[in-house]
């Protein structure tokens, strides 16, 4: 029987209402607010400290327990040093799902469970698990499927796309089952309107509501280089660094009759070549190479061969498509459609119907041209000029 609930809380309408619900369940529930990162707002105040004051205001008001656990050192050596060390590479990282992996069910998981003698963990994340949203015994040996959440549009399968089976046996999801505006009226009848009032927290959670390209500047130095044409090889403006740009975003270089989108980026030479029109035929892609994947429940291939739903942003529509699995583990992805802009570093999350079934970094989407022969192409312009 499961009694005692360890909750990770934000300060956030979410994990607020799924104290409530888990309360109101009859659990023994006891909150724990998980600090990452010393981010400041743009008041120059940190904002964790008014998560941390809101999580406080709503454990009160529900007479639960609130702990405070850093794992600060840790987010920095297991989550950032990698999204910087990509960036410097060109890669397009996701530090969300890394954080998920390594930080909320792995470290903090297991403190739920050893320090806090927890039966089970709940986040306040929109998804759900064939053990139900209330987990009503602890099943060791059986496998648990990951499955999207009611709000399809809120769903966070993507970012829970490698985290382990030990924890999602043990991991509730209180608001999966519901939408995003039943949650919301939750929290008004309980009249927690300084929770309603707060903005929510989108994108990279240390980058905060500051520009993207200021904030990886503090970290990594720029090395500028130019933007080359990737059809006619013509250098056509100049940037600050690979690390500011990422692929099928536009360039905002004037003076061109269509406006320049990032096709690749090559670090060697910290050339970054773009194309001409948003539509421009090599920005899509149907087939790509990945690394070996982290499953969370792995699917039965036939003759190495499995055919699911693919996405790479966890907004967009499931894709058809077939996975061959190479010698090596790594995976072969054959899109039913070209997708535009998949990006070296994004992940490749799996799907069957509502089960999220794992997820493998993308190390490179085939395009109809290469980089490769643009790049034979200037190495010639060189030896014959």
């Amino acid at each position: 029987m499961i009694r005692k609930v360890i909750l990770g809380i934000s300060g956030g309408v979410d994990s607020a209402v799924s104290a409530y619900l888990l309360k109101s369940k009859g659990f023994q529930v006891q909150a724990v607010f998980l600090k990452n990162w010393n981010e400041i707002d743009e008041t120059g105040k940190c904002s964790g400290e008014a998560d941390f004051a809101d999580a406080e205001y709503v454990c009160d008001y529900l007479g639960i327990p609130l702990h405070q656990m850093n794992f600060e050192k840790h987010y920095w050596n297991q989550v950032f040093e990698n999204f910087l060390n990509d960036y410097s590479e060109g890669l397009t990282p996701n530090p969300d799902i890394l954080c998920n992996k390594n930080i909320k069910f792995n470290l903090f998981f297991k403190q739920a469970v050893e320090k806090f003698r927890g039966d089970a963990f709940a986040t306040g994340h929109y998804a759900r698990t064939s053990f139900g949203s209330f987990l009503e015994k602890f099943e060791p040996n059986k496998k648990v499927k990951l499955l999207q959440a009611v709000d399809s549009f809120k769903d966070q399968t993507f970012f829970l796309s490698q985290i382990s089976q030990e924890a999602l046996r043990r991991t509730m999801f209180p608001v999966g089952n519901l939408q995003k505006s039943q949650v919301k009226e939750i929290a008004s009848q309980l009249g927690w309107k300084r929770i309603l009032e707060k903005r929510e927290s989108v994108g990279v959670c240390f980058v905060g509501r500051r520009n993207f390209q200021d904030f990886i500047a503090e970290y990594i130095d720029d090395q500028p280089g130019n933007f080359v044409d990737f059809d006619t090889g013509v250098t056509v403006g100049t940037h600050r660094g690979i690390h500011h740009w990422t692929l099928g975003q536009g360039c905002n270089l004037g003076g061109f009759k269509k406006p320049y989108f990032v096709h690749s980026k090559d670090k060697l030479t910290n050339r970054i070549y773009v194309v001409a029109g948003t539509d421009h035929k090599t920005l899509k892609a149907d087939t790509i190479f990945t690394s070996e994947a982290i499953w969370i429940n792995k699917p039965e291939f036939r003759g190495n061969i499995f055919k699911c739903k693919f996405r790479f942003q966890h907004t967009k529509p499931l894709t058809n498509c077939i996975i061959y699995q190479l010698s090596d583990g790594k995976l072969f992805v054959k899109l039913e459609k070209a997708l535009r802009a998949i990006t070296p570093g994004q992940y490749a999350v799996f799907y069957t119907d509502d089960e999220c079934l794992g997820s493998a970094r993308i190390r490179r989407p085939l395009q109809m041209f290469r980089q490769e022969e643009v790049l034979e192409n200037d190495e010639m312009k060189r030896e014959s000029s």
